[in-house]
């Protein structure tokens, strides 16, 4: 079985793409399962480049099928930010709750009327044998609340609400999430590419 490594030292992703995947004949393997060391220096300026970086890295260091993605949230009152930043918004070794209060406090005088905001996940995948490099991208919109919400996802999902479902995506399940996610939305359109470029059906 063909085996596609998911360039990423977070294991919350490594569990949803394994649960997205499921159904795909890859054996969907992480750098800790195959003794990596994998860190990589994300030095774009766009979340296409930073997903290409890692993908790239991953498949060098490996020689495997490699996929990554890059996520940024995208917030309308702060011209964009975080965006590239997202995961080191409130410093290079903040933590979720570190970027979610930090992010709170820049909106505390924001009126919930213009507090809109959109998730953009921006996967890419690298095969080192077939010297193919291919990129998709998913968004969702929707506005950041002024206190953390729900128990479930992780990064930013407890502030991120959904006016449609009355919720935010910490509050869906594992599910629900990965059926309506950016990064959900991201990952059907390359499931789409390993598809087509390895011929599977499922």
């Amino acid at each position: 079985m063909k085996k596609l490594l998911i360039a990423t030292g977070n294991q919350d992703k490594v569990a949803e793409i394994k649960e997205k995947y499921r159904d795909l004949k890859f054996e969907i393997v992480s750098p800790g399962e195959l003794n990596l060391d994998f860190a990589v220096e994300e030095t774009g300026s766009t979340l296409e480049e930073n997903a290409l970086l890692k993908a790239r890295a991953g498949a060098e260091k490996s020689g495997l099928l490699t996929l990554a993605d890059d996520t940024g949230l995208a917030v309308d009152a702060l011209d964009g930010r975080p965006g590239v930043y997202s995961a080191r918004f409130a410093g290079p070794d903040a933590s979720y709750q570190d970027n979610n209060l930090h992010l709170l406090k820049l909106l505390e005088d924001i009126p919930a009327e213009k507090r809109q905001a959109a998730f953009c996940t921006v996967a890419a995948l690298v095969d080192p044998e077939k010297n193919l490099e291919v990129t998709v991208e998913g968004r969702l919109e929707g506005r950041i609340l002024t206190d953390l919400r729900g128990e479930q996802g992780f990064g930013y999902d407890p502030i991120f609400y959904l006016p449609e479902r009355g919720k935010t995506l910490a509050e869906l399940s594992l599910e629900e999430k990965n059926a309506i996610s950016h990064r959900a939305r991201a990952l059907e359109k390359m499931k789409s590419k390993l598809q087509e470029f390895y011929h599977q059906t499922g």
